[in-house]
């Protein structure tokens, strides 16, 4: 790793756990059900996630975020070059070297961060899943990198979970979004079709078609889920458990918004912390069942 003492690297690693673990979604990115050998890593891209994510919705500012993206597009372009400067990329150079992981990805999710700064509105459902494939997939496809996995098959099934998760976040975050952000990420032939106006939204009105358009997007959401749950006979045990996880945190998710009878306007559906720790809980004990019936692989 050039230009990184031993102890400037351990610092690095340092600080990308303390952002990992002090930053929560739906549930903890590094949970007891990751292998120990890749939590570091996973916390290195976590950072590298974390931060640019930050740089893209924290400035307040679109042209001040743009700015500071593509000064991190190039940090990126450096660290792959091994010219690593500041303590995200000092951590992620390791990662990168112990995994052989390739630019694209990471320039993918950065392209989608910049995007965020020039697209508020979406016309079809094929450009949201367009966006997906940049701001989310590219996460999937370095979990299977760093798992061992470099093959198509398995990278097409982790994007079905990755797009259904960005997905299940943004039907979630219906509300949030268009006050906090002015974005809205359900296509606009979507709301058409549920005669549902930007003006509805906005003012938080929740009424039968707002419901049904909702309930139209949790349920093909849930088809990519669906899909994607193939992809789990094809991992080892030890990285499956987490990969199950995120699958059932993004359907849990799906079923919160279920509850509410999919009004997503009057009040945000989350998941408790009892919630998520019966997700880890009933994780467990599915695989300790198929373990003791000799049903892993």
């Amino acid at each position: 790793m050039a230009g990184a003492s031993v102890s400037d690297a351990q610092e690095a690693q340092l600080q990308t756990r303390r952002l990992a673990n002090n930053h929560y979604e739906n549930f903890s990115v590094v949970s007891l059900l990751l292998p120990k050998h890749l939590r570091q890593d996973f916390c290195n891209i976590y950072a590298f996630c974390r931060v640019a994510d930050d740089l893209g919705d924290e400035t307040g500012n679109r042209e001040e975020s743009l700015r500071l993206l593509a000064d991190f597009r190039k940090q990126t372009i450096d660290c792959f070059a091994g010219r690593a400067a500041t303590p995200v990329f000092v951590a992620l150079t390791r990662t990168i070297e112990s995994h052989q992981l390739p630019a694209q990805p990471f320039l993918d999710l950065i392209d989608a961060f910049e995007q965020d700064q020039r697209i508020l509105r979406y016309q079809t459902y094929d450009q949201v899943l367009d966006y997906c494939r940049r701001s989310a997939n590219p996460v999937g496809r370095l979990v299977l990198y760093l798992c061992g996995y470099r093959d198509e098959l398995r990278q097409l099934l982790s994007d079905d979970i990755c797009t259904a998760l960005q997905l299940a976040n943004f039907w979630q975050d219906v509300r949030r979004d268009i006050l906090d952000r002015d974005r809205i990420y359900i296509s606009q032939d979507s709301m058409a079709r549920f005669n549902v106006t930007e003006a509805q939204i906005a003012a938080g009105k929740c009424d039968d078609n707002f419901r049904s358009l909702i309930r139209f997007e949790v349920n093909r959401t849930a088809d990519l889920f669906d899909r994607g749950s193939a992809l789990l006979p094809f991992l080892r045990p030890s990285v499956r458990m987490q990969i199950s996880l995120f699958n059932r945190g993004g359907r849990a998710v799906l079923s919160a918004i279920r509850r509410q009878k999919y009004d997503t306007l009057s009040r945000r559906p989350a998941l408790s912390k009892l919630q998520k720790g019966g997700l880890i809980c009933s994780t467990l004990a599915a695989f300790a069942g198929r373990l003791v019936t000799g049903g892993s692989r």
